[in-house]
């Protein structure tokens, strides 16, 4: 299998995966968190590129690390998740810049942490990439009920002696995995747009949440092939490419629904008219 064909097998995996996920945090509104995990993983990945280790493997150290810290600093006097993301966010990708002013003879350009290089993605990430597919489709298999439950009814899911850490643990879990195998292909800085944009995209246009589960995955490996033809054609960052294609996704299904609205609703001056002329009928 050539470095293309490969890559564009990754898209497609990587769409499905980020599709799924990312339905589960558009709808726990977990999106910010996200977007501090994504800046997390690259001090992480930076530092197992300097010592020779795997970057994944650091990518995912690093996040465990991370989440530690939010949680701990969510739990501080009038402080809450949203400022500790915040500032594990910054921090992380700070501590990123650091590491890399600190060995500055990296194997790997650190771009391609920031932004991907999905086409020279090798047989590993292609490996990793189905493996973490599997994982998280079986898990929502498995525990998809009890993580909507959770999600749309929070008090009813306590009071049938569920517990709340379970669930939560299942999708940090779930979203950790996603966005340090996201990492290599879209970047730290751009994994969120394929994580959140599909689903958020699906969200607009399905009626059911059985429904979004199934078109966010489409469109995220739509997003990916897209993307990664575009990137051939114009010669630009495949990474930049397919956050762009899946962000173009949503201002799409953005426009439909809007246009959705419009149809079903009726002119207030239409109605009535049709109401006098009921009247004298």
């Amino acid at each position: 299998m050539g470095y293309y064909e490969r890559a564009l097998v990754i898209a497609i995996l990587l769409g499905v995966v980020c599709g799924l996920v990312g339905t589960v945090v558009v709808l726990r509104r977990r999106a910010f968190f996200t977007q501090a995990l994504t800046h997390a993983t690259f001090p992480g990945a930076v530092l197992a590129a300097a010592l020779g280790a795997n970057v994944m493997l650091g990518a995912f150290a690093s996040s465990v690390v991370l989440i530690v810290a939010m949680t701990l600093l969510g739990r501080v006097h009038r402080q809450g998740s949203q400022v500790a993301s915040g500032v594990v966010l910054t921090a992380g990708f700070a501590l990123g810049v650091f590491l890399q002013a600190f060995f500055p003879e990296l194997p790997i350009h650190v771009d391609s942490y920031l932004i991907g290089s999905i086409l020279n993605a090798t047989d590993g990430d292609l490996a990793a990439t189905a493996t973490v597919l599997v994982v998280a489709t079986v898990t929502l298999l498995l525990t998809g009920k009890e993580i909507l439950f959770s999600t749309l009814d929070p008090a009813g899911f306590r009071a049938a002696g569920y517990r709340e850490w379970v669930v939560e643990a299942i999708t940090l879990a779930l979203v950790v995995i996603t966005v340090v195998t996201a990492m290599p292909a879209v970047g730290a800085i751009l994994a969120l747009a394929l994580v959140a944009a599909p689903a958020a995209a699906a969200r607009l246009l399905a009626r059911t949440t059985t429904q979004i589960f199934v078109l966010a995955p489409v469109i995220g490996a739509l997003s990916g092939v897209i993307g990664v033809v575009a990137s051939r054609s114009l010669g630009v960052a495949a990474g930049a490419s397919i956050s762009l294609t899946a962000a173009l996704f949503f201002v799409l299904a953005l426009g439909i629904s809007r246009l959705q609205r419009l149809r079903w609703k009726r002119p207030a001056g239409r109605s009535s008219a049709g109401t006098e002329e009921a009247v004298r009928s």
